[in-house]
């Protein structure tokens, strides 16, 4: 993952008026325990797994959909 998508990931989570402290306490109800510092650090170093990324779609109300290139 580059800073493009780094950017893009928390770019929704602050446009949907959520805060990484939010999303952090919210995953709990996923099975995924993290610390605030811990999300930033897997966006940062592109460590964050799919199914995190999924999760946090699904809290801010988004869906990931994948598209045939044409």
């Amino acid at each position: 993952m580059n800073n493009e998508t780094r950017n893009e990931i928390k770019s929704y989570i602050a446009l949907s008026g959520w805060k990484i402290v939010d999303i952090v306490e919210k995953l709990k109800e996923y099975g995924i325990e993290t610390t605030p510092q811990g999300l930033s650090n897997k966006l940062s170093r592109d460590t964050i797994r799919f199914s995190e990324v999924k999760a946090i779609a699904d809290i801010i109300g988004y869906k990931i959909d994948w598209t045939k290139k044409d």
